[in-house]
């Protein structure tokens, strides 16, 4: 197939790059920040430079380039820096999510493609009852911590509107697999603490993983949401003192509840507590996934040790 992938330059976009041409795909892909179009093009795709605010211009670029589907990798978190609003820090991505997920669907439409692919996310969204671990099946969070409502509801407009147009989202868990790891950096420095007893679960997938089942989703007609995340969900009391060990950090700080919502707020302090993780059993039974880092146990250290190679695309597993 002919693919347009929107964010084609992004963390998981130059993973699945050269995975699509590995599965022999022609790809074109988008990018904003100068520079990219080298990068894309020696990955094997054509570049195209692209604003996804701009609905005219999505419109041409789709037009013209006559794809066969389309893939939505596309968000603003290059450099962005996490405080205790994430609606802030995430409202460039949110326009994305909602103005750029709709002129890329308007443009499907009119060009007649019919395999529409875009990104969403699992973490932080299920509703914080019940079990740890949640299906596709299960509830979204009824009332999402105030200062994270705009992106809960972008992501809430990209499941549903892609899905309403025959597509699939994709809800990745917490990618990691980049040197340049942003939260790599905050452990190395001690800034991310466990926070009282580090019960809130987090759903992690190497970007390498995510890539594959993303291929995968592309080959597999229909409608629908997959959680696209590892074997092993877990709360951070658990995770967070195996990737300090990766990175070569000292032990993660411990901070009691009531100091965590001094500093960070209540928004924060609840994510990091009462998170419920996802399972990945729908995909893997549905796409014929098989992860190459099932747990981040595995993933982590093969990531991170020293002497891991310098951040860049791998070929998909076989």
């Amino acid at each position: 197939m002919r693919v347009f992938v929107a964010g084609a330059s992004g963390a998981i976009g130059t993973r699945l790059v050269p995975q699509l041409i590995d599965r022999g795909h022609e790809v074109i892909g988008t990018f904003r920040s100068p520079g990219n179009a080298e990068r894309l093009q020696s990955l094997g795709a054509e570049a195209i430079a692209l604003d996804l605010l701009d609905a005219q211009a999505v419109r041409a670029a789709v037009l013209s380039a006559k794809p066969d589907a389309i893939i939505h990798e596309a968000t603003a978190l290059a450099n962005a820096h996490f405080g205790r609003k994430l609606d802030s820090t995430f409202a460039p991505t949110n326009r994305l999510r909602t103005e750029g997920t709709d002129a890329l669907l308007t443009a499907a439409a009119e060009a007649g493609v019919r395999r529409f692919i875009a990104q969403s996310f699992a973490n932080y969204r299920y509703a914080r009852e019940g079990g740890p671990v949640k299906t596709e099946d299960d509830p979204l969070d009824p009332d999402p911590p105030a200062s994270t409502r705009q992106t809960n509801a972008a992501m809430r407009h990209i499941d549903e509107a892609v899905t309403a147009a025959g597509g699939y989202a994709l809800r990745y868990g917490g990618f990691y697999g980049a040197r340049n790891d942003q939260l790599v950096k905050l452990v190395r420095r001690r800034y991310f603490p466990i926070i009282g007893d580090g019960g809130g679960v987090l759903s992690w997938i190497h970007l390498d993983d995510a890539a594959a089942a993303t291929v995968l989703a592309l080959e597999r007609e229909g409608a629908g949401i997959y959680n696209i995340v590892d074997d092993e969900p877990a709360p951070a009391r658990e995770w967070l003192p195996v990737l300090a060990n990766a990175v070569g950090a000292k032990p993660p700080r411990r901070v009691p509840s009531w100091l965590a919502r001094l500093i960070g707020g209540a928004d924060g302090m609840t994510m990091m507590s009462e998170a419920r993780g996802a399972s990945n059993a729908k995909a893997k039974r549905e796409l014929g996934w098989t992860l190459r880092y099932p747990s981040w146990r595995q993933g982590f250290a093969a990531t991170y040790h020293a002497g891991a190679p310098a951040d860049g695309p791998t070929p998909a597993p076989r």
